[in-house]
C-alpha cells in the first residue's frame, strides 16, 4: 500500500534556519502551514533538531499569510518590527507590552 518509512531517511536534506545537511532520517519536518499532519500534495521543508528544538511549538494560524500580506522577507529588521506590529493591531486588536 504504502513505501517502506525505512527508505525514506536516506535523503539528505538541509536544514532551512542554519543550512546544515544532514540525512533526512535524523532532521525534523517543517511544515509552514502548522499541519505537517495533512500530508496530502505537500513538500515538507526540514530542522536539524537542535534548530528544531529552538522553534516555539505555539500555533501559527494565520501567520504565513500575514507575513506575505507585510512583504517580510523584503524588509530591514526595524521595518519588519514595525509593520508586523501593526498588521497584528490591525487584525487581532492592542498588543498587550510595556514600552
Amino acid at each position: 500500500m504504502w513505501g517502506s518509512r525505512r527508505s525514506r531517511g536516506n535523503d539528505s536534506v538541509e536544514c532551512i534556519a542554519c543550512g546544515l545537511s544532514l540525512s533526512r532520517s535524523d532532521a525534523r519536518e517543517y511544515d509552514k502551514e502548522g499541519d505537517r499532519w495533512e500530508r496530502k500534495g505537500k513538500e515538507f521543508e526540514h530542522l536539524c533538531k537542535e534548530c528544531h528544538d529552538d522553534l516555539c511549538h505555539q500555533p501559527r494560524n494565520e501567520l504565513e499569510g500575514l507575513l506575505v500580506d507585510i512583504e517580510a522577507g523584503r524588509l530591514d529588521e526595524r521595518e519588519f518590527l514595525d509593520r508586523y506590529a501593526r498588521a497584528v493591531e490591525e487584525r487581532y486588536g492592542p498588543l498587550d507590552y510595556e514600552r
